[in-house]
């Protein structure tokens, strides 16, 4: 099912991009609504209300909305998810709430629930909807693909929207209220919960002009309340709040209901209702002042690789050549000295030639996903868009990945093709795969929704085997097939001695510091990455996301060539594997940043919430150094054939 989604996929971006009346996204065309009993085909009166999985920033375990005791819809079918959707844990389930469009209901009840504490079936899910309010676990409800937000006000007199809202909230043995516990005076009985069991419920909606269509909603926004409802048959909504206290016996019964208005907004457009949320996530000026930063760093580099280039080399090319026609010279010096030496295979060249074929892959796969996010068709209400093509686009990138390991193998003299090929296959996807799988048992053995179903592995693994794998041996028959690369000058027999290197000089500080700048371009685009991805925010920065991306290739091809020039001039000539690692090394110092994120920023708690945090950041650490790595070693590659093709050698 998830492959025959995944192949739909290009097919919906090619019908995206074909003519029509009007240029709606794929699945996003506007649905109109109209009052019951003027109904038309191209209008309904029903409002459907779906709930996603419900997840918390002080876990990583999100649960689906069954695996709580809520009212339940009875009988209607799931819709159903893409493999972005399925691999980023989102369930999204049909729910008991109904309206009907411009239909006001008042304290509406959904239904009862009834826990006797002497049961331990009863006592079991109460203890597992109290667990869940400590933890904060926030309700993702969905009208017309778009979330139902809770908006509020925080400091500065900013009003935030929250795309969720919490299920519940605490008070401490001390007195001291935790979250939405803030927001209600009569929430002050010590070590208590409180269930926000009635939500009031704003759907705000734009008459269509011109057209007899009806109305298009534009906004949808609750309340959520807690009361004790005396007569659960017919609430009124008035009174004590809904508390369950932590050492609570007998009976407890939990009604929950809701109220329904709808407004008319005449300001707010259909194309733009997604506006209001976007509007109150943090702050676009944050992102200019990282863009700004990022470009100084940039043109500081530029400047410096411009000097070096039409300076330092210019002079050096000029004097090396002149030296050659006037015949005094008694000995070469700086890099020209080693042209003997600079094309010789390195050691380990089997893996490094694989590192660059997967990050090859890798690198395409996020300028094309980027550049797709960038025109709109992966914005946040596409759900699980932009997931599904990256690895649609991932497995199809095989015929690169093979290609570029075989053309760079076969030019290091490596013979053992057929051992390149598997390697570029199985090595840097297997490592992930066996990464992703561990992680899903943990999630599987803690019954989380963001646990992926057998089938969808099934479909994964044959999405690589039938799919990547061959396509990475058709890349790699055309590399091979292919003359090696001509370098400009020979390699001489004998390996020339290094000299004695300085401190600045030597492998490991060089390396150290060439992955400081691309870091310094990346890091605050990177706290609003991971805020979207522990955090639960929205992320829909992908105009900035894409200049970081071309900024984050010149600073990393940039400094890598900076540092290789200056070892060169040093007369060290192991630049392959050194290109590599420098600008590969940025992915350290992402490690650290999320090592650092996780104990400053997160409140995360449990071994394996944990577990998984850092489980899910090796995969991103593993593909950011393949990615980086590959940028510096093709920027070095380039450099180094440019400037020994200019000068003369005997």
């Amino acid at each position: 099912m998830a492959l025959r989604r995944l192949l739909l996929v290009a097919a919906a971006l090619a019908a995206a991009t074909a003519p029509a009346a009007a240029f709606y996204l794929p699945g996003l065309a506007p649905v109109n609504f109209c009052e019951a009993g003027k109904e038309k085909p191209e209008c309904k009166s029903g409002i459907e209300l779906f709930v996603n999985r419900l997840d918390s920033v002080e876990s990583v375990l999100p649960y689906e909305y069954t695996a709580f005791d809520f009212c339940q819809a009875e009988g209607k079918k799931r819709p159903s998810e893409n493999l972005g959707q399925v691999l980023f844990g989102e369930r999204i389930e049909p729910s008991p709430y109904r309206f009907t469009f411009n239909k006001k209901e008042t304290c509406k009840s959904v239904c009862t629930k009834t826990y006797d504490t002497t049961k331990p079936e009863d006592k079991q899910k109460l203890d597992f909807l109290k667990k869940s309010m400590l933890l904060n676990y926030q309700h993702h409800w969905i009208v017309d693909n778009m979330p139902v937000t809770w908006c509020y006000d925080v400091e500065d007199g900013q009003r935030f929207c929250n795309p969720g809202f919490p299920i519940g909230c605490y008070i401490t043995e001390d007195g001291r209220p935790k979250d939405a516990c803030v927001i209600n005076s009569e929430f002050h009985e010590k070590d208590t919960f409180y269930i926000f069991n009635h939500v009031d419920i704003k759907i705000y909606y734009h008459v269509v002009e011109n057209e007899a269509l009806g109305a298009r909603l534009v906004a949808a926004k609750l309340e959520p309340k807690s009361y004790k409802h005396t007569h659960p048959d017919n609430p009124d909504c008035s009174g004590v709040p809904m508390d369950i206290s932590n050492k609570a016996s007998g009976e407890v019964k939990i009604a929950y209901t809701y109220s329904v208005t709808f407004h008319e907004e005449k300001n707010i457009r259909w194309a733009s209702r997604w506006d209001y949320i976007l509007e109150s996530m943090p702050h676009t000026h944050i992102q200019w002042f990282s863009i700004m930063n990022s470009l100084v760093i940039v043109l500081f580099l530029s400047g410096m690789v411009a000097m070096i280039m039409l300076r330092t080399l210019h002079k050096d090319i000029a004097r090396y050549n002149q030296m050659d026609s006037t015949e005094d010279a008694q000995e070469e010096f700086g890099w020209k000295l080693v042209h003997g030496d600079i094309f010789r295979p390195p050691r380990k060249g089997m893996l490094l030639s694989v590192f660059l074929g997967s990050g090859t892959q890798i690198l395409i796969m996020t300028f094309v996903t980027l550049f797709f996010a960038c025109l709109g068709f992966l914005s946040p209400a596409n759900r699980g868009a932009l997931m599904t093509c990256a690895v649609v686009l991932w497995v199809l990138l095989g015929t690169p990945a093979g290609y570029v390991a075989a053309r760079f193998y076969k030019s290091f003299g490596g013979e053992k093709w057929k051992t390149n090929v598997l390697l570029t296959s199985f090595l840097c996807p297997g490592i992930v795969f066996a990464d992703f799988f561990i992680m899903n048992l943990i999630l599987w053995g803690e019954g989380s929704s963001a646990a992926i179903p057998f089938g969808t592995l099934v479909a994964i693994l044959a999405l690589w085997f039938c799919i990547s794998v061959p396509l990475t041996f058709i890349g790699a028959y055309f590399g091979f097939k292919k003359n090696a690369i001509e370098h400009p000058v020979r390699t001489n027999q004998i390996p020339r001695q290094i000299p004695e290197q300085s401190f600045y000089t030597k492998p490991l500080p060089g390396i150290i510091m060439g992955g400081i700048l691309p870091f310094g371009c990346i890091f605050i685009q990177l706290f609003f990455i991971l805020n979207s991805i522990w955090s639960h925010q929205m992320y829909y920065m992908f105009g900035f996301l894409f200049l970081v991306f071309i900024i984050l290739v010149i600073t990393c091809s940039e400094a890598t060539i900076l540092l290789c020039y200056f070892h060169l001039c040093a007369e060290d000539y192991h630049w392959q594997w050194r290109s590599f690692l420098t600008s590969g090394f940025t992915a350290v110092y992402f490690l650290i940043y999320a090592i650092h994120y996780f104990f400053s920023k997160l409140q995360i708690t449990g071994t394996a919430s944990t577990i998984l945090y850092f489980g899910y950041t090796m995969i991103m650490v593993l593909i950011f150094f393949l990615f980086t790595g590959t940028i510096g070693f093709f920027a070095c590659f380039w450099f180094v054939t440019k400037i020994y093709s200019v000068v003369k050698v005997d």
